[in-house]
């Protein structure tokens, strides 16, 4: 092979490249064109944008410094694997008077360690945690552990030898290495952070999807609202983040679906493997689709002069179908299976 042959494709890339060869996952102009249109009137009313990360959301960080960098950093080396085998059974963790489920149980436990003076978000002390002292830190409220304790700990004392070595313990100096580059901070990360490695074969090409990599960017962009460590000149470069929830909002829309084979195998609760033709396929659709939703909406506020400094992409437009998608939960559970899988990567 040469070296361009050998070359792994950026999310985008390898969403384009999988999509064109999808077996199983088909996109949908119509379902696009019915997202496109519903994320322009969250831009006309604006309902929806960079501000509702924080006034959306109460356990995200409501402070714009280091410390919000610092918990955004763990979040995301953690944000991996929150679903439950029993949909009406789950890890939950309650916090300020309210119960908290999949990844809002981590955010919750999260500022609950910090709250009772655990020093989770400071490099020196995630480097040498033990087992024991994260699975205190995550203690479920419920009778179901959270999923992959040990690969917790493995890839969070990982992440705290990597800053302590190569960014003297903080990742802000990681952040104003990259220049104001989303896409240099997204490859610092990936080449750095080895959990973060996000990356598949698909028809002996490889490819990538950095869904964990992409939103910890996102997620510093969307906390310091474009400003100060998140002025980010090539945002729009990041793709929504291909996990296994985004594909049921995609679905119920009509932007893609399934192959009769493939909803069957879904229906029926089997367990995949990373880089399954299956799962390629739904997570490389799941960001070609988001992506052409993105390119529609913003065709459809140019031709709106109202609205010529609105910012849309595929940031928000993933940020929006995560939202919905819990917030229709049931009425999707029964009707739209996700793809289970348990791994590091999302």
């Amino acid at each position: 092979m040469g070296k361009d042959e050998t070359k792994i494709l950026s999310p985008r890339e390898s969403a384009k490249l999988i999509a064109e060869h999808s077996e199983d996952v088909k996109i949908h102009t119509e379902g696009v064109d019915k997202i496109a249109k519903h994320m322009y009137k969250c831009a006309k009313n604006n309902s929806y944008n960079l501000k509702s990360w924080r006034t959306e959301h109460e356990l995200n960080p409501q402070n714009q410094d280091e410390a919000a960098l610092d918990w955004i950093f763990v979040a995301d080396t953690l944000n991996f694997s929150f679903w439950s085998d029993d949909e009406s059974h789950k890890y939950c963790i309650k916090y300020n008077g309210k119960e908290y489920t999949g990844y809002w149980s981590w955010c919750a436990a999260l500022n609950r360690a910090l709250k009772n003076g655990i020093n989770i978000t400071d490099a020196n002390f995630y480097a040498e945690i033990t087992e024991k002292k994260l699975a205190e830190i995550l203690k479920s409220d419920s009778d179901i552990p959270i999923p992959l304790l040990e690969e917790r700990v493995a890839v969070l004392r990982e992440a705290g030898k990597v800053l302590l070595e190569k960014y003297d313990g903080k990742f802000s100096n990681c952040v104003k290495a990259c220049n104001k580059s989303a896409q240099t901070l997204l490859q610092s990360v990936v080449r750095d952070f080895p959990s973060y490695r996000d990356e598949v074969d698909f028809q002996g090409q490889p490819v990538s999807f950095y869904k964990r990599a992409q939103i910890l960017v996102a997620d510093i962009w969307a906390c310091f609202e474009g400003k100060d460590y998140g002025e980010f000149h090539d945002i729009d470069t990041i793709t929504m983040f291909a996990d296994y929830r985004i594909p049921q909002a995609l679905y119920h829309f009509g932007a893609f679906s399934y192959s009769d084979k493939l909803m069957e195998y879904l229906k029926e609760a089997k367990r995949m493997k990373s880089g399954d033709r299956y799962e390629v396929e739904i997570r490389g659709c799941n960001i070609w689709a988001t992506e052409l939703v993105a390119e529609k909406t913003r065709e459809l506020i140019k031709k709106d002069s109202t609205l010529k400094d609105v910012v849309m992409n595929s940031i928000l437009i993933d940020h929006y179908l995560w939202d919905f998608r819990r917030e229709h939960a049931e009425e999707m559970r029964d009707n739209i299976p996700f793809h289970r899988i348990r791994c590091i990567y999302y």
